[in-house]
């Protein structure tokens, strides 16, 4: 591996030595395609966790590239120990393997000594996932509702209506350009060009609809209008002083800002997540008996099994085989 932490850059031109140095221009470019694998926020997440699993075998003089089967699972006893989640130690033990596979390297994660590690970890510390409060109808439109009239406000609305009436990840959120919106008489058409389920970007238009209460399709045009934006990203950052740098609003921010208006609207700002948009419009809508189909063509769902699991949040009192029995 070398100096920038990058497997996918190793996997190319590990044995470039041996090769004619006129294959190097298609090797770099070899090199980005297999960056490109990988969403960047899993690479970033990758590059970061096998930077901490090097240096871990650094302090224990010990190689990290090719690691033994016995290293890895030391590292993730020592991970356990220091009280990392075990979700978290899961996406380190990816990092590992996809350094070694892309390396060229036989991954030390297939070693079952590494894999009983693992399930020992799940089991002693548990491994269901800490689950963000989804911002249903009621509590979006409390956030809502304390947006300011100035140009921040307008965007903030804007971002947060939006983000609920499409079920929106937050990439996909600040990945938006003002050309992949459409307003229409139904409402809204919104182009997702590449989302978390679509790394090959092929691509899905989902419909906004209009809203009586809060508008999604009225707040993003207010938006769209007040800022003078005629095309590149959708949602910009805004300065204190009101003004609107031309760089993209990042992923962080938005998460940043749901947890500040859930904060405003008097609600536990660490419940709430940028997810919680998401969450929140999949969770009002099997409330209200919206059809499993429905709730997909909006969120881009692959796997029925996901909802389900909002389905029966929300319907779990109702017909309850207990009601009346005490």
């Amino acid at each position: 591996m070398t100096a920038d932490n990058s497997p996918s850059r190793s996997l190319v031109i590990a044995d470039a030595a041996a090769l004619p140095a006129t294959l190097a221009p298609e090797l770099e470019e070899a090199a980005g395609y297999a960056r490109a694998e990988k969403a960047a926020a899993t690479r970033r997440a990758y590059k970061s966790d096998f930077a901490l699993f090097r240096s871990w075998c650094e302090t224990k003089r010990v190689p990290a590239l090719p690691a033994r089967p016995e290293t890895v699972a030391a590292f993730l006893a020592a991970e356990a120990t220091r009280g990392t989640k075990p979700s978290t130690i899961g996406r380190r033990l990816a990092a590992i393997r996809y350094a070694h596979k892309l390396a060229g390297h036989e991954p030390p994660t297939n070693a079952e000594t590494v894999k009983a590690t693992l399930r020992g970890i799940r089991r002693t510390a548990g491994s269901r996932p800490v689950r963000k409060a989804p911002a249903t109808t009621d509590k979006l439109l409390a956030m809502v509702g304390k947006a300011g009239t100035d140009i921040k406000g307008q965007r903030d609305r804007a971002l947060l209506l939006l983000g609920f009436a499409g079920a929106f990840r937050r990439s996909e959120l600040v990945a938006l350009d003002v050309a992949d919106v459409q307003f229409c008489d139904g409402g809204m058409r919104v182009t997702i060009r590449k989302s978390k389920t679509d790394q090959e970007g092929l691509g899905v238009t989902i419909a906004i609809a209009r809203g009586s209460v809060a508008c999604p399709v009225d707040a993003v045009c207010a938006w769209i209008k007040a800022a003078g934006i005629l095309d590149g990203p959708l949602f910009h950052s805004v300065t204190r002083n009101g003004e609107i740098p031309s760089r993209r609003l990042s992923a962080r921010a938005v998460a940043e800002l749901v947890k500040s208006y859930a904060r405003c609207a008097g609600l536990k700002a660490a419940d709430f997540s940028g997810h919680s948009m998401r969450s929140g419009f999949l969770t009002s809508a099997a409330a209200r008996g919206a059809s499993i189909f429905k709730m997909m063509d909006v969120s881009r769902h692959k796997s029925i099994d996901t909802l389900r699991g909002y389905v029966r949040d929300a319907e779990l009192f109702r017909d309850h085989a207990g009601s009346g029995l005490l």
